[in-house]
């Protein structure tokens, strides 16, 4: 058994060299010829590449199709979705100066036709980043349409922010309030010229009459959400309106001098009347009560007295 095994060994031994290479050049030329898979989202050497590269060459293969194909607006489309947050971005920060009437979701729609204009006549030879020469192009559509609907002219706008600067600096120095005059001087002009460019500025202050006066603004309902609140329409004061104060104020008077009236004499009452419901003259009730216009004067004057006196003692209780 033993001489059996030994010749088993050595067979084993003399097969294993061929079968199992076991030098370095034998186990390089077996890991080349090895099989390699590749992954979806997988380089060649096996690494995943990185997420902003991918985006950047899906961004290059558009550019490079609306290149071929400039008609194409599938392929326009495609990057004005892919670039609207620029629009929305600058909007809102154009909309930061402005008035509380102006709507951003204005500003976004103007801003949009800026970013197909900035698509069409963009021109990527020039090595220019497309995110700045865009922004540029919408900030400019919105300032377009913002001056094209603005009907106060640019030197008074201009004119009234360089008033507000040079307020600013005078009151800065002096620590107080200024003058028109010492505006005017800070300005280089004269006093009658500096009222009379208010007097334009002041043409050109205009309000939304549908502007919430409270703190909010939103119209939804909900505490703190502005649900309710008055508007600037709602503020502004009825002239033809009554005061309730006045009118409180004038039937307490009146009753409290129907009273007094009640309290004179008959003749008083009559005289009364007569003189100040009845529209007669001191001669035409002399002749109704058959007495001289100079005793129709001192009646009446009494009963006014009596009527004064007796009013000024209501009031002071």
């Amino acid at each position: 058994m033993r001489p059996a095994a030994a010749m088993m060994g050595s067979a084993a031994r003399a097969v294993a060299p061929a079968a199992f290479p076991t030098s370095r050049s034998a186990r390089d030329v077996a890991v080349r010829a090895r099989p390699t898979t590749i992954h979806p989202g997988q380089a060649a050497d096996g690494s995943v590449p990185d997420e902003e590269a991918m985006v950047e060459a899906g961004i290059a293969r558009m550019w490079a199709d609306y290149a071929e194909a400039p008609d194409d607006r599938v392929v326009r489309d495609r990057l004005v979705l892919h670039y609207a947050p620029l629009v929305k971005y600058v909007a809102g920060r154009v909309g930061t100066g402005l008035p509380s009437h102006v709507d951003v979701a204005d500003l976004v729609q103007c801003g949009i036709f800026g970013l197909v204009d900035a698509i069409e006549r963009f021109e990527p030879d020039r090595g220019r980043k497309f995110e700045v020469y865009a922004m540029q192009r919408i900030r400019g559509a919105i300032l377009d349409e913002l001056r094209s609907q603005d009907w106060v002219p640019r030197s008074v706008r201009s004119r009234a922010r360089e008033i507000e600067r040079a307020i600013e600096r005078r009151e800065t120095r002096e620590q107080r309030t200024c003058s028109d005059s010492e505006i005017a001087d800070e300005l280089g002009m004269e006093t009658n010229e500096l009222r009379s460019t208010f007097g334009q500025i002041a043409m050109t202050s205009v309000a939304a009459l549908d502007e919430l006066v409270s703190a909010g603004r939103s119209s939804g309902g909900g505490a703190g959400t502005g649900a309710g609140a008055p508007s600037l329409a709602d503020s502004l004061p009825d002239v033809a309106a009554e005061d309730p104060v006045a009118a409180m104020e004038s039937r307490e008077t009146r009753r409290l001098l129907a009273d007094a009236i009640g309290g004179l004499a008959e003749r008083d009452r009559t005289i009364v009347g007569l003189y100040y419901f009845e529209n007669l003259t001191l001669a035409e009730i002399g002749k109704v009560l058959g007495v001289t216009e100079s005793r129709v004067c001192q009646l009446h004057t009494r009963a006014v007295l009596r009527l004064r006196a007796r009013l000024a003692e209501s009031h002071a209780d």
